[in-house]
């Protein structure tokens, strides 16, 4: 049985067996999308030296790896959707930074702030396509992982509509929201915790537990991800401190919040919200008023019920051993990583 503190461990196996055939994959883009590619990858810097930073956690690819092996198959037969999950998941992080106009990622210049919104554009298309490219390779596996991909792609563009139409309203349900995050999010962690099983020809009761573990650990990260958005530390998220309220993003605990009703806040929280761009003083306050409701509690309690529900999918599914027992381990590790 693997513990919490072997998941790092985890993750980096995953990146040493994902990561030279994502670069055998970007080489295949035209000369200047690559190079910017490679600048978004963290490969390079801007001049297209060499850096020894690395990107996010792979917590995308990590999943296909061993969702591959929970199947009962090599860690190798995973590899494509792990290329191909994290080509998208780059896609979508490059087009997200257009629309939201974020000019910082992982402390450092975004693609569109130092290249121009149509490279950053570009790029994003490019490797989505890449993705499937990869993947139709693969012969009827790949077809089928592709067909996985695409309904996921489909979802996640679906909840990001939602997301930023969400930005004018302040009437969005709890429902609503949730409905958004299975799709922002939780589409392609579904996809990604699913789609090394497909490339194994695992049988659709197996692939199907892990798309149900994806789907429950989307939502538990987005949940976390928007207690960050809020009450994060800048230095660990790159982002100012409560930079989902200045954006009137209406987040899980934001929702939460605004259906507090009017005793604890959420009709002055309402008119702030109402009032555009929050400056520095209304999202301090922004902030109070969120917080005297008992969201933030709210939406911990909602990701602690998505990742008992994502452990309980994997432990009905009669997966592998050691690669069951990993994979519930790497979502604690995501889930309870600010707690």
């Amino acid at each position: 049985m693997s513990t919490l503190t072997s998941v790092p461990d985890a993750l980096a196996r995953a990146r040493d067996v994902v990561h030279p055939a994502m670069v055998a994959a970007v080489e295949r883009l035209n000369p200047e999308l690559r190079r910017i590619a490679a600048y978004h990858l963290g490969w390079c810097d801007e001049n297209g030296t060499p850096s020894a930073r690395t990107g996010g956690k792979g917590v995308r690819p990590a999943l296909a790896v061993l969702s591959a092996e929970a199947a009962g198959a090599d860690a190798g037969d995973g590899v494509p959707g792990a290329v191909a999950v994290e080509l998208v998941h780059n896609f979508s992080l490059l087009h997200d930074d257009v629309i939201d106009g974020d000019r910082e990622r992982r402390h450092r210049p975004t693609v569109w702030a130092l290249y121009g919104v149509g490279p950053a554009v570009l790029v994003g298309d490019a490797l989505v396509a890449l993705g499937h490219q990869i993947l139709l390779e693969r012969g009827p596996a790949g077809a089928a992982a592709s067909e996985e991909l695409t309904d996921a792609v489909a979802a996640m563009i679906g909840g990001q509509a939602d997301d930023m139409a969400f930005e004018g309203r302040v009437d969005v349900t709890a429902a609503e929201c949730l409905a958004m995050v299975a799709g922002k999010t939780g589409a392609l962690l579904s996809c990604s915790a699913a789609i090394g099983a497909v490339l194994a020809g695992a049988p659709a009761a197996v692939v199907e537990s892990l798309r149900r573990y994806g789907a429950h650990l989307g939502v538990a990260f987005q949940a976390v991800d928007d207690i960050l958005g809020i009450w994060g530390d800048p230095e660990r998220t790159g982002k100012p401190r409560g930079n989902d309220l200045s954006t009137r993003k209406k987040s899980l605990p934001v929702v939460f919040a605004l259906d507090a009703g009017e005793r604890r806040g959420a009709g002055e929280l309402r008119r702030l919200l109402l009032n555009g761009p929050l400056d520095a003083d209304a999202v301090a306050r922004a902030t109070e008023l969120v917080d005297g409701t008992g969201a933030r509690q709210a939406t911990e309690a909602l990701a602690r019920d998505h990742l008992a529900a994502a452990c309980s999918s994997l432990e009905r599914a009669g997966l592998a051993g050691v690669a069951c027992a990993e994979l519930a381990d790497l979502a604690r590790f995501v889930v309870e990583r600010e707690f």
